[in-house]
């Protein structure tokens, strides 16, 4: 009878145990929503709400569950933001903007700073929608006209020393400066963003990876004065896709060099990425001095160029600042690949591969490559020196310096 009745309560045991872990993974961990209304922020543009949002931050750092950062419809004046991380708990932290939040009209309040929204040791931060409005075009103006007391301008959106993080569906326009900037990150996904500023518009990188890991750029619109997507040194394992890229300078990769110990870039793959009326495509730049730093581990695939002054370059004598070094660069570029890459370029020169005579290119591969002239009916130039690789399938314009795959027919 004793042997009937344990046979009988273990199954009933189970099942009840089997309840007990079911119920407890049904149920919902509670989100702290936190409105920056609550706070006295003022959505008509002109009330300073900087006070309001980062207490409403506070809130969010301080909480034990995930909490929502609740931004309505409207217009938000802030001045610069500083959303620490340091003294946050482990609870992920989501920003849903409906609204916009703009800068003062006078670039001189935020240029006072290097960005104008700063989030430094985050994690497991989140952003979803919304504008971000620098209100840059005053000082644009005040460097186009030679001022002499112009700022340096102010990063839009930095993100530093954080992890896991999520940028999706924003849109930033008119960055004094560069307009979002991941410095020092690990694991950062930006999807579906929008970027916009003038054509010539100083110094508006539209995204700006640097010293960080695992970074994903996706189906996001960039049109800027500077680079659409930059990547400087100490950055690895990017993955850049579905990008619309212009105007602007292209997606470059540097520059690179300027520092003789610096980091290098490699294990990052551009793909699928449309450029139009760009003054540069894919390009690898590094400084003409010495230097320890590298490129390597690159793939440009599946690109289309329209009306693009130079689609393919490395530049290897790029220099900025003068005077100029004029040396030979130590930057050490190898194992470059451009895979499916058609379209037209405004200038006679397609592919330009000016690598250095100190370090030359090694391990370029150019696979199914066709670049035409726009509106010319002359076929368009490739012009290498100090590099070296193969060409397989179809390369036009052929680069001299490549040699042609042996296995062809």
């Amino acid at each position: 009878m004793v042997y009937k009745t344990s046979c009988l309560f273990l199954p009933l045991a189970l099942i009840f145990l089997d309840f007990i872990i079911i119920s407890s993974l049904a149920k919902p961990i509670p989100t702290t929503l936190i409105n920056v209304l609550t706070y006295g922020a003022k959505a008509d543009g002109s009330t300073d709400s900087t006070k309001a949002f980062l207490a409403a931050w506070q809130v969010a750092c301080a909480s034990v569950n995930p909490s929502t950062i609740i931004v309505p419809n409207g217009r938000f004046l802030v001045n610069n933001l500083v959303f620490q991380g340091k003294q946050c708990t482990d609870a992920p932290i989501s920003i849903r903007i409906a609204g916009s939040m703009i800068a003062p009209e006078d670039y001189r309040v935020i240029a006072s700073s290097e960005q104008w929204i700063w989030f430094e040791s985050v994690t497991d931060v989140s952003i979803y929608g919304g504008m971000l409005d620098a209100q840059g075009s005053s000082l644009w103006n005040c460097k186009n006209n030679g001022g002499s007391n112009c700022p340096t301008g102010a990063k839009t959106l930095l993100f530093s020393g954080s992890s896991n993080i999520n940028i999706n569906g924003l849109t930033s326009i008119n960055s004094q400066k560069f307009h979002i900037v991941i410095n020092g990150c690990n694991n950062v996904n930006i999807d579906g963003v929008k970027v916009s500023a003038a054509a010539d518009s100083p110094n508006t990188d539209g995204i700006h990876i640097q010293a960080s890991h695992s970074v994903s750029i996706t189906n996001s619109r960039i049109g800027t004065g500077d680079d659409c997507i930059s990547i400087g040194p100490g950055s690895t394992h990017l993955s850049i896709q579905g990008i619309q890229c212009g105007p602007g300078h292209g997606i470059s990769i540097g520059s690179l060099g300027i520092a003789e110990d610096e980091q290098g870039v490699e294990n990052v793959t551009v793909s699928n990425v449309d450029f139009t009326a760009t003054s540069n495509g894919v390009r690898i730049k590094t400084w003409g001095k010495n230097s320890k730093s590298f490129a390597r581990n690159i793939v440009f695939q599946h690109i289309n160029m329209k009306m693009v002054k130079n689609p393919i370059i490395i530049d290897q004598h790029y220099c900025f600042y003068k005077p100029c070094p004029n040396q030979e660069s130590g930057v050490e570029v190898s194992n470059v690949r451009y895979e499916d890459i058609h379209g037209t370029s405004s200038t006679d020169v397609a592919v330009n591969l000016d690598c250095s005579k100190e370090k030359p290119c090694t391990g370029i591969v150019m696979d199914n490559v066709n670049l035409a002239l726009q509106l010319v009916n002359r076929p368009a130039q490739a012009s290498c020196s100090n590099g070296n690789g193969l060409a397989n399938d179809v390369v036009i314009p052929f680069a001299p310096c490549l040699k042609r795959d042996i296995l062809m027919t």
